[in-house]
């Protein structure tokens, strides 16, 4: 690399010269932005990208996230020609290996992912998983799955070749340069300071691995992530170990195979992690470096190893590598533009997927750096789903524990993270934890999931089928639909625009005209410049100049990010986030006017108080915001309480409902009755990869006005050119099956599309979803296509007559909300 004087000047300069740091580099040169420099405090590739395995497993939970690693594989089997080095990279393919039923039930659903996404995939027996893979014990296995497109890369020889690449169209390459501060100014990257000089700068790629939270301090940008010890051994030759060897993993023993000079790499993911040290006391220098051997903590990985391959158990071991690694909070890496301040980008935390990673992430964030936004679906790995708590070190140490394991585990669809909590909690939390809540975790914030009865503990049993709560949450759907429940809502995200032109920088960034009387409220989407979902939230005018924004709980740096970037210029409007200062009860049901009315004396008859109207009255003793709006199709109001009334006024409505028949309820009786009424879901049907005309949301676009809107001439054209995909609900024809979301939906034996969101609806007796349909031939999806169909989704294997409809499935006139 470069040995001469820094220049003072380069418009981009990213820090990190792992794979993470050359790919971006690489890939803003293709894209023309050849004005890069990348400095790395040692030498490429010596921090974690060097003791990586270097393993590329093509398919992932998403469509986006597979489609990342696919560019990847591509990308290196292309690279030597490019470049003339070699990525190390050979396509040998993948066996997983199944030892339980529960494992078995999770390959076949990813055999069914691998269809959705036009993936190769095969569903084996246990004999002919030895077949491809003749060393290894197969007596105890229940089945495998192949994966052909799988490979393995040589990590350092493809961190040279992309900054070969990369300086081959201009970008410069200094090592033994280490950052030692950010320049801003007015909240903009202006610069930053090295040992050898400061760079003038317009933009900052932070790139630099486990250091990158001690990087992201340097300019005030939050970047949680935690080194973990990472392990893995290399093997002396095993008589039948050769060079074309597929991957083996056997997650159920940790545990996965590369084959390696004759031998195999043995490494795994143990159930419990050892933490490194903390991320602000990373050591310095620290190049190719590994930690002290640690055998007892391995030798779970050790005993399964063995067992899967038992020659193993008279093969000695070469090498002992113990490398430390970053983890996040959420085990999905951080990529994009930070929100604490401008031009300055992220790409780190990869959690042991960051070779397979590289080449798409790099791609993704160049093109986000170059087109100043997203070009793709990045929601789980935006860097704006952490709040600044998510920082915090103690908290990421003891949740980095159970992160590293959860990469073997049996992805349960409704797991929930038992480390580091409880953490976030509403006013109530104490009320619910009483009356038998099971939580959940969203944004930090502790949710109900159900309640259990008295006398039972409030526990999830995991399984793909029926869930021991499904019974108490179905009660609680049931007690909606008939009479009354209250719902603990507070961690909705919510926020106020304030000033003189609040209404015209709404009408600008909603979809929906928000230039409604004061005490309305409107249902509305917010959209990129590509016409695709950013956000979806109800906004109130509580005053001339002021108006609520409400949001779900996962997006509150999200939104505020979006929201703050594009107020048009010049415009008298400011963004406040008052999510804490409110508590939020849904008190929904048919008989939830008659509750309120015990309470308070403000007319919620029709006429007085219709859908849609938001106004302050007194309850109890107590005055909140009451808005009448639904999101599980009945008679309801959201109650906005300031939080230091919150407990009085919980009180009062279980005590004031008693002669009613109210409940308590939790998120997953939410979600249920949402689905019965095909309403959407930002993250699941409104992503930044659909639209209104995909997503049949054109009824929240003003679009019959002429009032302007962020993405409104791409939601014209997308209108013009009718949908390619087309969301639709569904219930299936059977009791029996339990769907999560995710599986497979086939329109005559044919691929057609995935579910986005699934669950069990009391009142239809069956699991209901939401869908998005696709035609094999690419053609525009219309009524008459959709009708003319007849459809299963594949759970599990096994396919389900569904029934497809354009409409909610549960009170499609909506008489029910009135």
């Amino acid at each position: 690399m470069t040995n001469k004087p820094l220049p003072d000047r380069a418009r981009v300069v990213i820090i990190g010269g792992g794979v993470i740091g050359t790919s971006v580099a690489y890939h803003l040169t293709k894209l023309g932005h050849t004005d890069v420099v990348l400095v790395e405090q040692g030498q490429l590739s010596c921090g974690t990208t060097w003791h990586a395995a270097g393993l590329v497993g093509q398919l992932r939970a998403s469509e986006s996230g597979t489609r990342l690693v696919q560019y990847s594989t591509q990308l290196y089997a292309e690279l030597e020609r490019e470049t003339g080095l070699s990525a190390g990279y050979k396509r040998c393919g993948g066996v997983t290996v199944a030892r339980t039923e529960d494992r078995l039930i999770q390959l076949r659903r990813t055999a069914a992912n691998a269809a959705a996404f036009d993936m190769e995939c095969e569903i084996l027996t246990p004999e002919e998983a030895l077949a491809h893979y003749p060393v290894m014990r197969v007596d105890d296995l229940a089945g495998a799955i192949w994966l052909p497109g799988d490979g393995k890369a040589n990590p350092t020889d493809l961190t040279l070749a992309l900054a070969k690449g990369a300086r081959l169209r201009g970008a410069r390459v200094f090592e033994h340069v280490r950052v030692t501060g950010v320049d801003l100014r007015d909240g903009v990257v202006t610069g930053v300071r090295t040992d050898h000089g400061d760079i003038e700068t317009e933009i900052v790629v932070n790139c630099a691995g486990q250091w990158a939270k001690q990087v992201g301090a340097l300019a005030g940008v939050n970047v949680p992530l935690h080194s973990a010890e990472h392990f893995y051994v290399v093997s002396e030759t095993i008589a039948g170990v050769h060079t074309d060897m597929p991957i083996l993993r056997d997650p159920d023993g940790y545990t996965y195979f590369k084959e390696e000079v004759g031998g195999l790499v043995i490494g795994g993911f143990e159930p419990e992690a050892k933490p490194w040290v903390s991320p602000d006391a990373l050591p310095y220098p620290f190049e190719f470096q590994l930690l002290e051997e640690d055998w007892d903590h391995f030798q779970i990985l050790m005993d399964n190893a063995m067992l899967r391959i038992p020659a193993l158990e008279e093969t000695g071991i070469k090498k002992f590598y113990n490398g430390p690694e970053s983890f996040t909070p959420d085990n999905q890496f951080i990529l994009g533009e930070a929100p604490e301040c401008r031009n300055f980008f992220v790409a780190a935390g990869f959690n042991s997927v960051g070779i397979a990673s590289a080449g798409g992430a790099g791609r993704a964030l160049a093109e986000w750096i170059v087109n100043r936004s997203p070009t793709s679906d990045l929601t789980s790995v935006d860097i704006r789903r952490f709040a600044p708590f998510n920082g915090n070190t103690r908290w990421l140490h003891d949740r980095v524990g159970e992160i590293l394991g959860l990469h073997y585990e049996i992805p349960w669809p409704n797991r929930e993270l038992a480390s580091a909590r409880p953490f976030r909690r509403s006013p109530v939390h104490h009320l619910l934890a009483a009356a038998g809540a099971n939580f959940g975790s969203r944004m930090g914030w502790e949710r109900a999931n159900f309640f259990a009865p008295p006398g039972v503990a409030p526990d999830i049993e995991y399984s793909w089928g029926k869930q021991n709560w499904l019974p108490f949450s179905a009660a609680e759907q049931i007690a909606t639909r008939t009479a009354v429940t209250v719902f603990d809502q507070t961690s909705f995200s919510k926020y106020l625009m304030v000033g003189a032109g609040a209404e015209s920088a709404l009408q600008w960034l909603c979809t929906a005209d928000v230039g409604v009387d004061v005490g309305r409220t409107v249902y509305t989407g917010m959209l990129n410049d590509r016409g695709t979902y950013e956000s979806d939230v109800t906004v109130t005018r509580t005053a001339a100049d002021e108006f609520l924004i409400v949001s779900s709980a996962a997006t509150t740096e999200r939104d505020q990010d979006h929201i703050r970037r594009n107020l048009p210029a010049g415009v008298n409007a400011h963004l406040v986030d008052i999510t804490s200062a409110l508590a939020v009860f849904g008190v929904m049901g048919p008989r939830s006017r008659d509750l309120l009315a015990v309470l308070t004396d403000a007319d919620l008859a029709d006429a007085a108080f219709p859908f849609g109207t938001s106004r302050r009255i007194s309850l109890g003793y107590a005055t909140v915001r009451a808005t009448r709006l639904t999101y599980v199709g009945e008679l309801g109001w959201e109650l906005y309480v300031p939080s230091e009334f919150a407990v009085g006024v919980y009180e009062d409505l279980l005590a004031a409902g008693q002669a009613l028949g109210v409940v308590r309820g939790g998120y997953y009786a939410i979600e249920s009755l949402r689905l019965e009424k095909s309403y959407r879901a930002f993250g699941r049907e409104l992503t930044p990869g659909d639209g209104p005309v995909e997503a049949g949301q054109l009824f929240t676009c003003k679009l019959g006005t002429d009032i302007d809107f962020l993405g409104r001439t791409a939601v014209e054209q997308a209108r013009a050119q009718g949908p390619r995909r087309r969301l639709v609900g569904f219930a299936v024809s059977s009791p029996e099956p339990m769907l999560w979301g995710g599986e497979l939906i086939l329109r005559d034996g044919v691929v057609a599309g995935q579910v986005t969101s699934a669950a069990w609806g009391a009142t239809t007796g069956a699991c209901v979803g939401l869908a998005y349909l696709r035609a094999e031939d690419g053609r525009v999806i219309d009524a008459e296509w959709i009708d003319g169909g007849t459809y299963e989704v594949n759970v599990g294997g096994t396919r389900y007559p569904v029934t497809v409809s354009r409409r909610a499935l549960y009170d499609p006139a909506n008489a029910r909300i009135r």
